[in-house]
């Protein structure tokens, strides 16, 4: 039987597409596109947070809570966005594609000043 996962990250939810960063390739001196130092400390930071628990491969209900340090407002795309890379980069999601995360229903954006975290629940279908 498959379980469900209900964990919290300690951290204050943080965007991937927000401040991006442009960098040139050495060799062949085209752009690209890097996400910012912000964002990449606090994927190192989630992957040393997150439970260790079986690889998903199957379909699942994400339900993310994102509790915000502050009021301002902020896309829950984009949020997502960065939580699923991360469970991705942590090994908890083979994939963030569509046949694993079919669905992300009762996900939301809080606000808590003194606790900035996310309350993730992963549910199988």
């Amino acid at each position: 039987m498959k379980e469900i996962y209900k964990f919290i990250i300690p951290l204050p939810p943080v965007t991937k597409k927000n401040n991006s960063c442009i960098y040139y390739n050495k060799s062949t001196g085209k752009p690209f596109i890097c996400p910012s130092d912000r964002y990449r400390q606090y994927e190192k930071d989630f992957i040393l947070l997150c439970p260790k628990i079986p690889l998903i491969d199957y379909p699942i209900n994400l339900k993310s809570i994102y509790y915000m340090p502050t009021k301002r407002k902020v896309d829950l795309i984009n949020l997502h966005s960065a939580l699923h890379d991360c469970l991705v980069k942590s090994n908890v999601l083979l994939d963030d594609n569509c046949s694993i995360i079919v669905s992300t229903d009762g996900s939301k954006v809080e606000y808590d000043k003194i606790n900035p975290h996310t309350y993730i629940e992963i549910t199988p279908l």
